[in-house]
């Protein structure tokens, strides 16, 4: 992912330079790169070419980077960490932030409708459809409005699980579903895939959640404990630190158990479901 953002975010020896350099910092070296790994464990399941797996996989990350750093912004979250380094808007300015994360929504999509990336152009418009709809109100953006209005409202179990499944697990979702399209299975070929995106996005997020309560920032490279600060209501405080650990492992164990169909060619996928658990970032 680094050499991708390398090549791609050049700096230019014009006034855009501050620009180039604010995504840059918020691109590379960092992160867990979760959801291009998720495009490239799935790929792999139909031997599908690297370098254009790498070009969907970098698109995924421009989503969600973008996402980050508007995120991150004094008008949402108000954060001055992210991947252990200061967020854009601090190390720059909230103008050039904004501009960051606009720029890094419309390289997504440019690199998707790019037939390098892939030269059958109904699948690259189906990828295009897959992470425009895991992005916008119907997904990631919808959830962050949601958290949002997290601060205000008391939300119940099932409020929280959509709330999640939109804000974390749209752009998990997407990332098994673009390895799948560029693999050519069938949308009624998917349904494992989807399953095991499902669960594991949800387990995903539990986990992030007993993080935020029991982290280490030092390790997390981020500020934790904002939840409860805000009084938001998350699958933790809902469930109870017992019941949310046994609840994301029995996810856990469910997504693996959709890839009863694939052998060992869908490893990759199951190390990245129990990965969720142990983590400490």
């Amino acid at each position: 992912m680094d050499r991708q953002f390398d090549r791609l975010l050049a700096i230019p020896s014009d006034p855009r330079e501050g620009l180039y350099r604010a995504m840059r910092h918020a691109t590379i070296g960092g992160g867990k790169r979760l959801r291009p790994l998720l495009v490239f464990a799935t790929a792999q399941l139909f031997a599908v070419d690297k370098a254009c797996t790498a070009r969907v996989a970098t698109a995924l990350e421009c989503i969600h980077v973008y996402s980050l750093i508007h995120d991150d912004l004094p008008a949402m979250d108000d954060d001055d960490l992210r991947r252990g380094k200061p967020t854009v808007h601090c190390a720059f300015d909230e103008a050039t932030a904004i501009l960051a994360g606009d720029c890094l929504h419309a390289l997504a999509f440019e690199i998707l409708a790019d037939e390098a990336t892939y030269l059958d152009p109904f699948a690259r418009v189906e990828l295009i459809a897959s992470l425009s709809h895991a992005s916008g109100p119907s997904g990631m953006a919808g959830g962050q409005m949601m958290d949002l209005e997290a601060e205000k409202a008391s939300f119940d179990l099932p409020t929280v699980t959509r709330l999640q499944a939109m804000k974390t697990g749209a752009l998990i979702a997407c990332a098994v579903e673009c390895g799948a399209i560029l693999g050519r299975v069938p949308p009624e070929g998917r349904t494992g895939l989807r399953g095991y995106a499902r669960d594991m996005g949800l387990a995903f997020q539990i986990a992030d959640d007993i993080l935020d309560a029991e982290g280490d920032e030092a390790l997390a490279g981020k500020k934790l404990r904002k939840d409860g600060a805000a009084g938001k209501e998350t699958f933790l405080s809902l469930l109870g630190l017992e019941r949310a650990k046994e609840q994301a492992a029995l996810l856990v164990d469910q997504a693996i158990e959709h890839l009863k169909s694939y052998g060992p060619e869908a490893d990759l996928l199951r190390d990245i479901a129990r990965y969720t658990l142990e983590r400490d970032r």
